[in-house]
């Protein structure tokens, strides 16, 4: 007979308001509910303002990534006004998100996802001692070095976008200030000297030798291959994580969904895959299928959040954001509705990016062993490899051009959406301007996929199915609970807490 556990636990290191609950018996994880426990209000408050009040408002709704959020809206009312951004705007448009991107994915990594490696449940690991080293909060070498080398490569938007976050360099047509060519020298220097660290610390070889692994087993002869390799932040990770056993937890649905990122600027010599238009292409994965994205298949279910049910599941153009919540519904569980594409939970993020890209290494990981925590960590510390070039030929073809703007006139009517990806993933603004003031704003974030609730058909979000079939080693300390969520880069603007079971609870359920 299949024995109940009822317990309080605690996690934490996830940014914002987030409520995870899970049912155990027998130890293993048999259902899970992700509630994001705050409305704010964003979609509301942008209903009646100017249209370019959206570029000052929309950079408030995360300190994290607000430059992606203001790239989303800049692209959106563009669409509206129909123009096209300069060249040049092209150029440090896409190396600013990048950045904001770069530093995002280094300090997740070293300051919220590795920090677990130094639990206590570890203390008998041989490699525990060396985790504390590396990554105990404020203390750990990868620790400190992390935020220090992350604030210094920030400052490259503060050069161009005048401060981070919450910055609104961006607006329809390019940037607002022409920078000078000692400012991109600057940005140059920040980024070469970012790059020498991540070379040197995190992988422990240089951007031209990583490029060269291309499978599972060209990875595993890195590893071997140099005591340079082995020690670097990367190679601990591999040894560590495999220890553990992280590519046994958190597979998910197997379905991945990517808008497509950071177009391609007029003229550069960059190139893509399968000359694509984006760096980052488009496109929805469904098991081993691999389909064109189509922005038309999207749509918001709100069967289990607390909003006023309008029907059926709606595309953001139709759909709307009306807060409703008793408290007595008994069905209802969480602010952050439920994104579909085609009518399926996706996964949006690093991993979505690699396998939608093609990318062999990632391929290859997957194929084997399915998607997990492992592998999706994997992609955020690598990511940096494959953008850190193009970064840099982005900023020395923008130190050869002389146009950062196009002229707009009033943006008055019309409907946009800007479609972008930040350090989470997919992140999407649908928005409709009439008289020159808003009067429809949906946002779709990343953490909205990845966090969903279940939907009208009963079907978890994606990190809810990630979290099934979990065995716990120890139910006083859940820490494989923590890998999995951690492993998407949760953002809810959410922290992880502990709230008592009680009477009105079901039995079982674990709250965290």
């Amino acid at each position: 007979m299949a024995h109940t556990e009822m317990m309080n636990i605690a996690l934490n290191r996830v940014e914002g308001d987030l409520e995870v609950r899970v049912g155990i018996e027998d130890g293993v994880v048999t259902d899970a509910w992700s509630s994001g426990i705050m409305y704010r209000g964003f979609e509301r408050i942008l209903i009646g303002r100017a249209a370019l009040d959206a570029l000052v408002i929309t950079p408030r709704i995360c300190g994290i990534c607000s430059t992606a959020q203001l790239a989303a809206a800049c692209q959106a009312l563009e669409m509206i006004a129909q123009v096209e951004p300069a060249p040049s705007a092209v150029l440090l448009r896409n190396v600013l998100l990048m950045t904001e991107q770069l530093q995002s994915d280094m300090r997740h990594t070293f300051l919220m996802f590795c920090p677990d490696f130094a639990n206590p449940i570890y203390s008998n690991h041989p490699l525990f001692q060396e985790a504390v080293n590396r990554y105990e909060p404020l203390r750990g070498k990868a620790a400190l070095e992390t935020i220090q080398e992350t604030r210094k490569v920030l400052e490259i938007v503060a050069l161009i976008g005048g401060q981070w976050p919450h910055s609104s360099y961006m607006v329809p047509g390019g940037i607002t200030s022409v920078p000078s060519k000692s400012d991109l020298m600057q940005c140059r220097l920040l980024l070469s000297r970012f790059r020498k660290w991540y070379e040197a610390r995190v992988l422990g070889c240089d951007l031209d030798r990583w490029s060269e692994v291309k499978s599972a087993s060209d990875l595993d002869a890195w590893l071997e291959e140099k005591a340079s390799q082995r020690e670097s932040e990367l190679g601990f990770y591999l040894r560590f994580a495999r220890s553990i056993g992280l590519p046994s937890l958190g597979r998910g649905h197997s379905n991945f969904v990517s808008y497509g990122s950071l177009p391609m600027p007029a003229g550069t010599s960059v190139k893509t895959v399968n000359g694509s238009e984006l760096l980052i292409p488009s496109g929805f994965v469904c098991g081993a299928q691999r389909q064109m994205f189509n922005q038309e298949k999207i749509a918001e279910d709100i069967s289990f959040a607390w909003y006023r049910d309008n029907g059926d599941p709606k595309h953001p153009f139709s759909g709307d954001t009306l807060p409703y919540a008793t408290g007595n519904e008994g069905v209802k569980y969480s602010w952050t509705k439920a994104p579909r594409y085609d009518g399926k939970p996706a996964e949006t993020g690093p991993l979505a990016e690699m396998l939608i890209s093609e990318n062999p290494l990632f391929m290859d990981l997957v194929s084997a062993e399915g998607p997990n925590s492992f592998v999706r960590q994997l992609a955020r510390i690598v990511r940096l490899a494959y953008f850190l070039p193009v970064m840099e030929k982005w900023l020395s073809e923008a130190s050869q051009g002389d146009t950062f703007y196009h002229f707009v006139e009033e943006i008055d009517e019309g409907e946009g959406m800007g479609l972008v990806h930040g350090a989470r993933g997919a992140l999407g603004h649908w928005v409709k301007v009439a008289g020159g003031e808003i009067q429809h704003y949906q946002i779709i974030t990343p953490t909205a996929w990845n966090a969903s609730p279940r939907d009208g058909s009963v079907t978890r979000g994606p990190w809810e199915e990630a979290l099934i079939g979990t065995r716990l080693k120890d139910l006083n300390n859940p820490l494989e609970l923590g890998h999995i969520v951690r492993s998407f880069d949760a953002c809810m603007v959410c922290a992880v807490h502990t709230i008592s079971n009680n009477s009105n609870r079901p039995p079982g359920i674990l709250i965290c």
